[in-house]
C-alpha cells in the first residue's frame, strides 16, 4: 500500500464515519437481524431478515395454523391478506388503495398484466420489450406473444421514443423495468410511460429493482400496470409473493388470463362458470401463500415511519461513497453503473474479467454481493441496513483480496448453480 493509498484510506474511513453519525435512518438497521461480522450487499436479491418477521411466523405456525386450523381464514384475516399486504406496498410505490395486490411469483404477475393488457388493445400487433431486461421478463413476453399471435420488439429505452413515433399505433403494451438489474441504470419513468401513453398502449413496469429502493410514483405517474417481487428491497423473504398493480381506470377492463377460483366474484358461491371480482381483487387467482404472505407483510414493518426520500438520500450517499472508494482503492475494475445520481439506482456494478472468483473469494471474507454473468459484480445497498462503513469495508476486502491474488484458488474458482 502507498502513502497516497494510506491517506485516501485515512480520509474515506473519517468520512465514512461521519456520514453514519449523521444518517437519520441509523435506527432503522436495528429492525434487521444482521449477521455478526457480515457485509451484506446483496439485498438486491434477497433482502436481509427483518426482526419483526421470526415472531409473527411463530406464531402464524403455532397458534393460527396449529390452533385455530382452517378457522384462520376468518379468524386471523388470511382470506384478505393479499389484499392487505397488497396496499401496505402501494404505499411504498405511490398506490392508492385498492390498486396493488400481492400474489403468487414475477413471473406469473408479468403473464397476467402481459396477457390482460394486449387483451385490451385489440388489433394491435406489437409487444415492446428491453433487450437487457431480466430473462424471466423477456421468456414470459416471448410466450404471451405466441399464445396471441403478436410479434415482440426488443427496443432499447433510449431508442424507445423514436421506435413509438415511427410504429406507436402497433404497439399493444410495452414492458420494461426502471432499473437495468445487471449495471444499477435508473431509466426515466415518467419520459416512458407519457410516450407509450401518446401512442395509445399501455405501459407496464417491473419494479424489482425499484420498489423499496427509491420513490416509485404510480399514481402521480399515470401509470397503467406495473408488477414486482417482495423478496429483494421489501426483505420478504426467499420465494416471497410478487405483487399486481392495476390502476384503477383499468380494473373494469382487466381480463385476467388465469381464472382461478379465489379471483372469482363469490368464490364460495362454487358457480361453474366465472365472474370476476371486483376492482384488484379479480388479478387473484388461486389459494395464497399464507406463511410466505404472513413473513412479507412482517417484513413491510420495517418502513413504519420512514420516508422514501430518505431511502432515496441515502441509497445515493452509499452508492456516491462506494463509487469514490472504488476509483481511491481499486485498480483493474471498470465502473458499469452510471456516476450520475439522477441516472443511478440502488446498486453499484463493477466489470473484471474475474468477477465469479472475486465474487466467491469475498463471500469467503463475509462480504456478500453476487455477479452477472459475464464479467459483472453486484453490489446492492439497501439504505434501510446498509452503512457507509460496510461500503468501504466491502472495497477495502475486494482490494486485498485482488492485491493478493486470493481470488485464483481453486475453490474459488468452480462455479456453483446461483451466482
Amino acid at each position: 500500500m502507498t502513502t497516497a493509498t494510506t491517506h485516501d484510506l485515512d480520509a474515506l474511513t473519517a468520512r465514512a464515519s461521519a456520514l453514519d453519525a449523521t444518517d437519520p435512518l441509523a435506527a432503522v438497521r436495528d429492525r434487521f437481524l444482521l449477521p455478526e461480522g457480515v457485509v451484506y450487499l446483496d439485498g438486491n436479491s434477497l433482502g436481509a431478515l427483518p426482526a419483526a418477521v421470526p415472531p409473527v411466523m411463530a406464531d402464524a405456525v403455532h397458534r393460527q395454523w396449529g390452533t385455530d386450523l382452517i378457522r384462520s381464514w376468518n379468524d386471523n384475516a388470511w382470506w384478505e391478506a393479499p389484499l392487505r399486504v397488497g396496499d401496505a406496498i402501494g404505499r411504498l410505490v405511490g398506490a392508492a388503495p385498492g390498486q396493488t395486490l400481492a400474489g403468487d411469483s414475477t413471473s406469473v404477475q408479468l403473464f397476467n398484466a402481459l396477457s390482460a393488457a394486449v387483451r385490451s388493445r385489440p388489433g394491435r400487433e406489437l409487444l415492446l420489450t428491453d433487450p437487457g431486461h431480466f430473462p424471466t421478463d423477456q421468456y414470459i413476453a416471448d410466450s404471451v406473444a405466441r399464445l396471441f399471435g403478436l410479434e415482440v420488439r426488443r427496443v432499447p429505452p433510449a431508442e424507445l421514443p423514436d421506435f413509438l413515433a415511427r410504429e406507436g399505433e402497433r404497439v399493444a403494451v410495452a414492458g420494461y423495468s426502471p432499473v437495468d438489474y445487471r449495471t444499477g441504470e435508473l431509466y426515466d419513468m415518467a419520459a416512458t410511460t407519457r410516450a407509450v401513453q401518446r401512442a395509445g398502449a399501455l405501459m407496464l413496469w417491473d419494479l424489482c429493482h425499484a420498489a423499496g429502493a427509491l420513490p416509485v410514483r404510480l399514481d402521480e405517474l399515470g401509470a397503467d400496470l406495473a408488477v414486482g417481487c417482495g423478496y429483494k428491497f421489501l426483505s420478504g423473504g426467499p420465494g416471497a409473493p410478487a405483487f399486481l398493480y392495476v390502476a384503477e381506470r383499468h380494473q373494469a377492463a382487466f381480463d385476467q388470463p388465469l381464472t382461478g377460483w379465489n379471483g372469482h366474484a363469490e368464490p364460495f358461491g362454487l358457480s361453474g362458470g366465472y365472474a370476476p371480482a371486483a376492482g384488484v381483487g379479480r388479478g387473484r387467482i388461486g389459494t395464497p401463500p399464507i406463511l410466505s404472505m404472513l413473513a412479507l407483510e412482517a417484513a413491510l414493518t420495517a418502513f413504519d415511519g420512514v420516508a422514501m426520500a430518505d431511502v432515496r438520500a441515502k441509497s445515493l450517499s452509499l452508492t456516491s461513497f462506494f463509487l469514490d472508494c472504488a476509483d481511491a482503492l481499486l485498480d483493474g475494475f471498470t465502473v458499469v453503473t452510471p456516476r450520475d445520481p439522477e441516472r443511478r439506482g440502488s446498486q453499484v456494478t463493477l466489470r473484471h474479467p474475474e468477477a465469479y472468483a472475486l465474487v466467491q473469494a469475498l463471500s469467503a471474507r463475509d462480504v456478500i454481493g453476487d455477479m452477472r454473468a459475464p464479467d459483472m459484480l453486484r453490489f446492492g445497498v439497501n439504505a434501510l441496513y446498509v452503512t457507509h462503513g460496510d461500503v468501504l469495508s466491502a472495497v477495502r476486502h475486494l482490494s486485498e483480496v485482488v492485491n493478493s491474488g486470493e481470488h485464483h484458488a481453486e475453490r474459488f474458482q468452480r462455479r456453483t448453480t446461483v451466482t
